[in-house]
């Protein structure tokens, strides 16, 4: 982006169903916000239910407030989020690891679609990346994996229902706690000794 002067930039994964953005300064953006500049433009032209699995960014749900349009949440994964958004007839979907779900072209995470939503966004609002991402409430998020033996998942789990039982709680995928200014999500891998944690609130301190 930086030798070519470029407005922005794509990353895609090696089978192309995850797309990072890079900003016009040439600084990446993160991939958890590829799907909110893809739902900011779909918005725009096409009101409707979004969605997002569980441990995607909050930002998405205050670009679907601004357009005054209800945000659901899923379990984890693709296939979650596709049936999910089928049964609440959603405009626009995907997860916070790039992966945009535009329904009117496929029920897939597809970074060409991703990229094409964004490009339309840039052209319709004449706005730099850097830009529209400024007008979003700010957002910091932590995503960090901890070592834990499997037989011992539960029981973590446990313990954060118990202390954080004042807290709203959603149980479908690990156990999300919603507290002031953030949220947090703590869930076990299926396919490791590992404990996997994503935190979001309004301040880098908080």
């Amino acid at each position: 982006v930086r030798e070519h002067d470029a407005d922005l930039g794509f990353a895609q994964d090696m089978d192309a169903d995850r797309l990072a953005v890079v900003d016009e300064r040439g600084v990446p953006v993160g991939e958890e916000y590829t799907l909110v500049l893809a739902a900011r433009y779909v918005l725009g032209k096409e009101r409707g239910p979004v969605v997002a699995n569980l441990a995607t960014t909050h930002a998405l749900d205050a670009v679907a407030r601004e357009f005054g349009c209800p945000a659901y949440r899923s379990r984890i994964g693709e296939a979650n989020v596709a049936e999910e958004m089928r049964r609440v007839g959603a405009v626009v979907g995907g997860e916070g690891n790039g992966g945009v779900i535009y329904p009117r072209i496929n029920f897939a995470r597809d970074s060409l679609v991703g990229m094409a939503l964004v490009l339309h966004l840039l052209a319709q609002t004449g706005q730099t990346v850097s830009q529209i991402l400024d007008s979003l409430p700010p957002f910091r998020m932590v995503k960090e994996k901890m070592p834990c033996p499997s037989h011992k998942i539960k029981d973590v789990m446990k313990m954060i229902l118990r202390d954080y039982a004042a807290h709203p709680l959603d149980t479908r995928d690990g156990v999300k706690v919603t507290v002031p200014g953030g949220w947090f999500l703590v869930r076990g891998s299926n396919t490791e000794p590992i404990l996997r944690l994503v935190a979001e609130a309004d301040t880098e301190a908080r």
